[in-house]
């Protein structure tokens, strides 16, 4: 039996870990920290069976080392992370302070107390972007070039980890992930906000740059990866996570408006946000050679079965309708 941090635990990718971890693992525990931001959903995680849920952020260096001493944490799984990129163009510095400073405290307490593997998430988006005309796809080795303060504050994030664990022995991993989509993601990110507007009859707002793509991994796929890479993978290593599935953002409008029974009529052109990547690609082979991982979920049956989701929970993203401090195309000069 082990107990796990999930930092990031009430957000979306972290809450579906959570909820798979349970199940996969039953006898661990799992404590899940988030500092509840206006995308972050307390009843994602909270109250579910062996999980202990605490409000609070990775930059408190001291509570963090409480929670690991306290709850004798063997592993931390770290999504913590501002991530929209639309918001980052308008709020950079929460960005950084999150993603940069907030890591590094993060691994402070971590370095102080000692656990037997702490796990990073990442994003394909540290290694910038992609021609959409050659086929070519981010290794391991590629160097990060990101382009936009997210991207910029996840590589740094990126760094630190790498940093502690060459400079201080802490028994890191990372993983590399490809855009994730399934249910509890919040409806600022394209696929619950497609299908949301689309369930209210509103338009479906695409970036001019309709032909950027994607590589679309669904978030259980993602959840077993991780677990994969906790247990088995080798210490100091990053391995990339993806399904070589790729989707242009125009493909994803149609999709969506195609399993609600709903004609092309909703799609409406808005101004692309600065330096909007134009495609992301991961090659997964190391991945899948020597873990054994690959893709359980496809494309086709995963996207029909987010939007029934989110078709069927009115009730869970109905009241975060608002919450979004980013109105797509309304205008990129920050605060």
């Amino acid at each position: 039996m082990s107990t796990v941090l999930v930092t990031g635990a009430a957000g979306f990718i972290g809450s579906n870990v959570v909820r798979y971890w349970r199940a996969a693992h039953p006898t661990d525990r799992v404590v899940a920290l988030d500092a509840l931001t206006y995308a972050g959903v307390r009843g994602n995680v909270e109250g579910l069976d062996g999980v202990t849920f605490v409000h609070g952020s990775i930059a408190n260096t001291e509570l963090v080392e409480h929670l690991l001493r306290s709850h004798g944490v063997d592993v931390v799984v770290n999504f913590a992370a501002e991530s929209h990129n639309s918001l980052a163009i308008l709020r950079p510095s929460d960005f950084f302070a999150t993603n940069v400073m907030g890591t590094q405290g993060l691994l402070e307490a971590v370095r102080r107390v000692g656990v037997s593997r702490f796990h990073h998430v990442s994003t394909c988006e540290v290694y910038g972007d992609l021609p959409l005309d050659v086929d070519a796809a981010f290794t391991e080795d590629s160097p990060y070039r990101p382009r936009t303060p997210y991207n910029a504050a996840k590589a740094g994030g990126d760094h630190v980890v790498r940093a502690y664990g060459l400079t201080y022995d802490v028994p890191v991993t990372i993983t590399t992930c490809a855009n994730n989509y399934g249910p509890f993601q919040f409806p600022e990110k394209v696929i619950p906000l497609f299908t949301t507007r689309a369930l209210a009859g509103e338009p479906l707002p695409l970036y001019a740059s309709t032909k950027n793509r994607r590589e679309w991994l669904h978030v259980d796929d993602h959840a077993r990866a991780i677990d994969a890479v906790v247990h088995h993978g080798r210490v100091g290593e990053t391995y990339n996570v993806g399904s070589g599935h790729e989707v242009d953002i125009e493909g994803v409008a149609d999709t969506i408006l195609d399993t609600l029974g709903l004609g092309p009529d909703l799609k409406t052109i808005v101004p692309d946000r600065p330096s909007h990547d134009r495609r992301y690609l991961l090659d997964s082979s190391k991945l899948r050679a020597e873990l054994g991982w690959a893709p359980q979920v496809g494309w086709d049956s995963g996207i029909a079965a987010t939007v029934d989701w989110y078709r069927d929970n009115e009730a869970w993203w109905r009241p975060l309708l608002g919450r979004s401090p980013v109105v797509e195309g309304a205008g990129w000069s920050g605060p």
